[in-house]
């Protein structure tokens, strides 16, 4: 009887696959025959039954960003490369999406350092960067036992100075991955999505409005209070949205 249930469990697995493969490959199919509409409903139902993906993601934001859905486009570009930071096709497009938005704002200037790690940590995934964290541990340890347990001095060189790289490695690639796997976890970040949307000066519509954002802007979120998030902008200021006008990424 056991047998028999799992049996039919594959069974069930494999017939849901396929039929969100072949949602899939329609939806495809509409979007090669500019159907972006039809396009993006499969897309959609392909998430549901199948699960997101950093490509399905990034599918998705095509096929809006080609229906003139700029704001869409930008939080499935923005999606996609949250799961998988080195999509460089997805960043290529965001980058694109975001000059059809309203706001235009001056970020803050960074220390180069911290706009370089950024970067870094942004060229891989947390699971990629994970992998390379302990592959790296385990050749450090390959370096101590060189160090500790040969006798030739050229290899103790070699173990000795070849761990501490290899070790710095480790440690940078694990704080990388924790870092990645923090913000998909936290969920910090959101799209505008009301078509104009005034920040209040607190979580309240008696608030003054400080200034005023547009569709597709992206924004940093630092609090919740009831159905207000406090906001921050990539110039640095800060304002209350209601949280009907965002969408979370």
């Amino acid at each position: 009887m056991k047998k028999i249930i799992i049996y039919m469990l594959f069974v069930v697995a494999g017939v849901t696959t396929m039929f969100g493969q072949e949602t899939l490959q329609q939806a495809n199919e509409a979007y090669a025959q500019e159907d972006y509409i039809k396009a993006i409903e499969l897309y959609e139902q392909t998430a549901r039954e199948q699960g997101v993906s950093s490509d399905l993601y990034y599918n998705l934001g095509n096929a809006y960003y080609k229906h003139n859905e700029f704001a869409k486009a930008i939080l499935n570009y923005e999606r996609a490369l949250l799961l998988n930071p080195g999509n460089e096709d997805a960043r290529f497009n965001l980058d694109m999406a975001n000059t059809h938005i309203v706001d235009k704002i001056d970020p803050v200037g960074r220390f180069f350092l911290a706009v370089w790690i950024d970067s870094m940590r942004s060229f891989l995934s947390s699971n990629t960067w994970a992998v390379i964290g302990i592959v790296a541990f385990f050749l450090f340890l390959g370096g101590c036992y060189l160090y500790l347990f040969t006798r030739s001095v050229r290899l103790k060189k070699i173990g000795f100075f070849g761990g501490i790289v290899i070790l710095l490695v480790a440690i940078m690639a694990n704080w990388f991955a924790w870092g990645l796997s923090d913000k998909m976890e936290r969920r910090s970040e959101a799209i505008v999505f009301a078509a104009t949307v005034p920040a209040k000066s607190s979580p309240s519509e008696s608030g003054t409005d400080l200034f005023v954002l547009h569709e597709g802007t992206k924004v940093v979120i630092l609090d919740k209070v009831s159905d207000w998030y406090e906001v921050k902008i990539s110039d640095g200021n800060r304002g209350w949205l209601p949280s009907s006008s965002i969408e979370i990424i």
